[in-house]
């Protein structure tokens, strides 16, 4: 890749995801548009990125976006933090009617895994007092597409999992593991650009987005955050990183990362 060709995809990332991409790092860069140019038949990501430059097509510009946009994920990643979503979920099912789900969203969710560890954690649990809707979405298609598959190879289910989920959630497939259809009919899948207006989405009582905030330039964190805040319902938590804030937002004491709606001072003391 030549330096225009970093410059102009760290760019495209900015205008279209408020992606913070640093074009001094060509291995990233290199290693993430890679698959992207193999799978649409480019010789070398140099080439891809020209056909970018010159075509200006949609669909080529949001692939090679989309493959910069964070990637890191793993089954039941910080396990403590599953353990305080679960006791959140819980604590909001009791008394609540049949009619009205506790709906939570995966706001970045990835190739599947933490959207699909939240189903196992509370399929494990069995929470009364009502319905759970477990919502996911990421920016990429391409992992929309592996996560709805809900297949995973053995490296990927040695992230986080233990044995027993293994066996009690998985089937042994030709390609690796396969996540059992009782789970995976249990989230339902869409693409969201976080940056957008998401009202079409609803409003949930539980929404994670965790270690996506940093990889954004500050206007479209700061957009991405308004826009998570507005998905909440009053008493709504969200769950960023650790080291993550949300001005505008109670942060829950002795619970790093865990934000309530405004009104719901009293719950995040609780």
């Amino acid at each position: 890749m030549t330096p225009q060709d970093r410059d102009l995809v760290a760019r495209l990332c900015g205008e279209r995801a408020g992606l913070r991409i640093e074009p001094e790092k060509s291995y990233l860069l290199e290693n993430r548009l890679g698959p992207v140019a193999r799978r649409e038949g480019f010789a070398s990501v140099h080439e891809l990125v020209c056909a970018v430059r010159d075509r200006g097509e949609e669909r080529l510009i949001w692939a090679a976006v989309e493959a910069m946009s964070p990637v890191e994920t793993a089954f039941f990643r910080d396990p403590a933090v599953f353990e305080l979503i679960l006791a959140q979920v819980l604590a909001g099912s009791a008394g609540r009617s049949e009619d009205r789900p506790i709906r939570i969203w995966a706001a970045s969710a990835g190739a599947g895994q933490e959207a699909y560890s939240l189903a196992m954690l509370l399929a494990e649990a069995g929470p009364g007092g009502g319905r759970v809707e477990i919502f996911a979405s990421d920016l990429s298609e391409h992992r929309l597409e592996k996560a709805q598959r809900g297949l995973y190879s053995q490296f990927e289910v040695q992230r986080g999992l233990s044995a027993r989920r293994l066996v009690r959630h998985f089937e042994a497939a030709e390609e690796g593991f396969a996540i059992s259809p009782r789970v995976r009919a249990t989230v339902r899948w869409q693409r969201a650009n976080l940056i957008e207006d998401l009202g079409r989405l609803g409003r949930f009582d539980l929404v994670l987005c965790r270690n996506l905030l940093n990889c954004l330039h500050g206007p479209a964190r700061e957009r991405v955050l308004s826009n998570l805040a507005a998905a909440l319902r009053p008493g709504g938590c969200l769950v960023l990183g650790a080291a993550e804030a949300a001005p505008g937002l109670v942060a829950a004491e002795g619970r790093p990362g865990f934000f309530f709606e405004g009104s719901a001072a009293a719950r995040a003391a609780a």
